[in-house]
């Protein structure tokens, strides 16, 4: 439905159109504040200081909303409500007053004279985790339902919203259509076998556990009931009975033999989960009756709609079941992930590029404030890198003078790698921060890597041994983009996945995009927790994603 003029009116109002009591957006407010002198205004948030003075007879507090690392100052004098109840760190509130000019000598142009208290969710100063102004970050990870009450994780919050916004903005503005990929999968894109395990046979393996193991015995028993009733039809046949008779009693023999199956596969389900009489988990019996897991990329299935919208892109949660505890790994993380027909490699670095520089460019437009308080508290390159990134060019370079360059540092003594430097290895982080941090000074692409560390989707280029694959490499994280162009030769393609060493049948869907309207195409992946690391400066993934999932941790 199109927006309704009434709707587009409240776009450019400060007061948020679902609230109560027509409360205000504080972002929206401190954007023209003089603006609104005078003006009755109510507003919503939770208090970040409070201070009683004046013998008591007014506090001042420090409002937030969340909208804007900028606090609110509000002035509640004694006779409007009991001043204890309000001037704890982490009080939510609701207050209605007038907006008044600041003294002079002022840090903020505006506060807020209140004469009415709508609401109070008051909170214990003696046992809020939060209440000091200063706690480590691995302190907030043990508190991760409150931890978005910090400074540090609210700016990292609304970075992450912009880069967000900024995301859908430009795929749209290009004429993407965002494509919502399946998170349940029965393939691997990318071979690993790194994948969690999606199955309902553990509650039916509950079941099967409280049933008794048949013994030796009882499978034997039912073996000689069996061959007894083989041995009763043959003799009913010799004595030429009817054809009825013969009939029951064959039916029997069929019942008799089940019960012989069914004993043995219980003793092959030892342990609870079913399986067949060579022992192998027997999936039939599973809800999508073959393997399932959770999928560790949208990108062989944003290729079906690629193949046949042209330009798309996912947006969605992927997941790896890595048992890795770094800085740098997560098992559940966002991935955004283009595909575009009609192009090659030279395209899909080239729209790779322009969405990395917008979305810099959208971090530094909108959120300088947050930019700048990150930058007094953890990284003071933060801003300066944005604006590298977003003002220089790429420079592409192809792997194997990558290397090159590699060994002659080495060579010459300017560096020395923890991983020998050698063609047909895959770069490792020193590597790639190596290059883009002290060679290049900046971001860059490396291009055609060699086709034994690459994906068997990624195009055989006509060397034979390298493919049309490609990395962006930016200071602080080394990769942040990965991208190739895809196979689009059905025979190639099949030998690539025999080769990968997995089974051509479950990809027959995926070779069937070759051999009906086969067309040049490519794409990239970007995890988007790397991009808010990269533009924050913020050292430790775990720290700007929501709520984290690492080994051995869940909320």
């Amino acid at each position: 439905m199109p927006p309704q003029a009434s709707d587009m009116s409240l776009a450019g109002s400060i007061e948020s159109p679902f609230g109560m009591h027509n409360r205000v957006v504080l972002k929206k407010l401190l954007a023209e504040p003089k603006k609104h002198i005078g003006e009755r205004i109510t507003v919503g948030g939770w208090v970040k200081t409070g201070r009683i003075q004046g013998k008591g007879a007014f506090v001042f507090l420090e409002v937030n909303d969340g909208s804007t690392p900028t606090n609110l100052q509000c002035i509640v004098p004694q006779e409007v409500t009991d001043l204890s109840k309000l001037s704890s760190t982490g009080t939510s509130v609701m207050l209605e007053g007038t907006v008044v000019e600041t003294p002079a000598e002022s840090s903020e142009p505006i506060e807020v004279k209140v004469d009415k208290v709508l609401f109070v969710g008051t909170s214990d100063a003696s046992t809020y985790p939060i209440a000091k102004t200063k706690l480590s970050l691995e302190f907030l990870r043990s508190m991760m339902h409150l931890r978005v009450r910090s400074n540090t994780i609210a700016a990292v919050t609304r970075i992450r919203n912009c880069l967000a916004a900024a995301t859908h903005r430009f795929f749209q503005l290009h004429g993407f259509m965002y494509v919502n990929t399946p998170l349940i999968t029965s393939s691997d894109c990318e071979g690993a076998g790194e994948m969690f395990q999606v199955t309902t046979l553990l509650s039916t393996a509950e079941q099967l556990h409280k049933v008794p193991v048949p013994s030796d015995e009882d499978i034997a028993r039912a073996e000689a009931n069996a061959t007894e009733m083989a041995e009763k039809i043959e003799q009913m046949k010799e004595a030429g009975e009817k054809g009825k008779k013969i009939k029951k009693a064959t039916k029997d023999l069929e019942s008799r033999r089940a019960r012989v199956k069914e004993l043995k596969l219980r003793v092959a389900s030892q342990g609870g989960l079913p399986r067949d009489l060579e022992g192998e988990i027997d999936y039939s019996k599973d809800f999508f009756s073959k393997p399932a897991f959770l999928s560790v990329s949208g990108q062989l299935e944003a290729e079906v709609y690629a193949c046949a919208m042209t330009s798309v892109y996912t947006f969605g949660p992927t997941f790896r079941a890595e048992n890795s505890n770094t800085t740098r790994h997560l098992a559940e993380f966002w991935m955004i992930e283009p595909e575009i027909a009609f192009c090659d490699i030279h395209g899909d670095m080239k729209c790779a590029e322009a969405y990395v520089q917008y979305c810099c460019r959208a971090v530094l437009d909108e959120c300088m404030a947050d930019m700048e308080f990150l930058g007094q508290h953890f990284d003071a390159t933060a801003i300066k890198r944005l604006k590298v990134v977003a003002n220089t060019p790429f420079r592409r370079l192809p792997y194997t003078e990558a290397i090159d360059i590699l060994l002659q540092h080495v060579a010459e003594g300017k560096k020395k790698f923890e991983v020998a430097v050698e063609w047909g290895m895959d770069l490792g982080s020193e590597h790639e921060r190596y290059l883009s941090e002290e060679v290049f000074k900046g971001p860059i692409i490396v291009y055609d890597y060699p086709k034994d560390i690459k994906a068997f989707y990624m195009r055989l280029n006509d060397d034979g041994k390298t493919v049309a694959a490609m990395d962006i490499l930016v200071p602080k994280v080394g990769e942040l983009v990965g991208g190739s162009q895809r196979e689009e030769r059905l025979e190639v393609l099949e030998q690539r996945i025999k080769d990968s060493g997995l089974d051509t049948e479950s990809y027959s869907w995926y070779l069937d995009l070759r051999r009906y309207g086969t067309v040049p195409h490519a794409g990239f992946g970007l995890g988007f927790e790397r991009l808010v690391l990269f533009t924050t400066g913020i050292e430790n993934i775990r720290d700007v994603i929501p709520f984290p999932r690492y080994p051995g941790h869940i909320l």
